[in-house]
């Protein structure tokens, strides 16, 4: 393909979001949160989506793979690859969505920080996806909304 036409290609749709919230509870609580598959299982994705599937290896080059399911039934498969881990500060990692058949629909980073801050901790999120489907936008216009759902889960389960 020449210059010319790659230029002519529209851009894949992309959307970054930083989301910062402060938890009452440890920051290790919080990060064992994030790399213990039973307590992810329990607050990962979107309100009322379910997961069925949690696989977590939490260490730099290990997989992780979460199946969520939706309400009507589809299942949908998020996974990726640690780049960081360091207790109890930080997650780096991959974050794909795939369809039950394994077709890209996003490709996405994301960095996690835990903070302490004045006995509780201070979580920030950035995460970055790109769109790889023409329903792409309607996925990336939803982030907001599923990562805050999935963090107000995440206080919820702490709480308890």
């Amino acid at each position: 393909m020449s210059a010319s036409n790659a230029s002519n290609r529209p851009a894949a749709p992309e959307r970054e979001i930083v989301i910062t919230r402060i938890f009452d509870a440890p920051r290790e609580l919080v990060f064992n949160a994030w790399t213990d598959p039973e307590q992810m299982a329990e607050w990962w994705g979107p309100e009322p989506f379910t997961n069925p599937v949690c696989e977590l290896d939490p260490r730099p080059g290990g997989a992780w793979r979460i199946v969520i399911r939706a309400p009507d039934g589809v299942d949908y498969v998020c996974s990726g690859v640690y780049r960081e881990v360091v207790p109890p500060e930080r997650l780096v990692f991959s974050n794909n969505a795939s369809d039950r058949d394994g077709n890209p629909l996003l490709e996405g980073f994301t960095t996690v920080t835990f903070a302490e801050y004045e006995g509780k901790t201070k979580l920030t999120l950035q995460t970055r996806a790109v769109g790889l489907v023409p329903g792409a936008p309607q996925m990336l216009a939803g982030m907001d909304a599923g990562w805050n759902q999935s963090l107000d889960s995440l206080a919820a389960v702490l709480a308890s």
